[in-house]
């Protein structure tokens, strides 16, 4: 498993650094950009923008108090170990944003794929739309205060996954627990492409 450099890095890489694209996917207010924001070693670039009442009738009904929302993607840069840089780019979880998702997902290794147990029926169209575009993913439990916590076989049932996809609990505000969840995808990643990302 790879070690988290804990020293902020040099911007440039060296000659014996490889990098790899993961992809941040979710339903609408999932955690997606804090996640990318509390795991960036840079500034992170964002697109978050004031939802305006346009959208008030599609976005907040499920999330009254939510202002922001992404719009095109969340952008942030973690080495995960000495050899191993990952560029994170997480996608809008709307559906009308879906094709953003899809552009975003061109090249990526994985996707780390952030759940709300409170709107689990959200995430059946993100999990549809990975498994579409043929990507191996971890899926990660946000754990949002409040929330229900189910058990995992539970999880397991009513999102139909596979039994070798991974399935963690993180909480996307710490950097530790959002960096462990990421590991787990890599450590997966590694079992099916070892090459990819060594």
């Amino acid at each position: 498993m790879p070690a988290f450099a804990t020293s902020e890095p040099s911007p440039k890489l060296r000659g014996d650094e490889r990098t790899a694209k993961i992809l941040v996917a979710g339903h609408f207010g999932a955690g997606k950009t804090t996640l990318v924001n509390v795991l960036s070693q840079i500034e992170p670039v964002s697109t978050e923008e004031v939802m305006t009442s346009a959208a008030a009738d599609v976005d907040r009904t499920s999330l009254p108090d939510k202002t922001t929302t992404t719009v095109a993607m969340d952008f942030g840069r973690l080495h995960l170990s000495d050899q191993l840089v990952l560029y994170l780019f997480g996608a809008p979880g709307q559906p009308r944003f879906f094709p953003v998702l899809e552009d975003l997902s061109v090249g990526a290794l994985g996707a780390l794929v952030l759940v709300d147990t409170r709107r689990l029926a959200e995430t059946y169209p993100i999990l549809q739309l990975v498994e579409d575009l043929k990507l191996p993913y971890t899926v990660a439990i946000n754990a949002f205060d409040g929330a229900p916590v189910i058990p995992d076989e539970r999880l397991r049932e009513v999102m139909d996954l596979d039994e070798r996809t991974p399935l963690v609990w993180c909480d996307a505000r710490d950097r530790v627990s959002s960096r462990d969840a990421l590991i787990s995808l890599v450590s997966h990643l590694l079992t099916l492409t070892p090459e990819a990302v060594r």
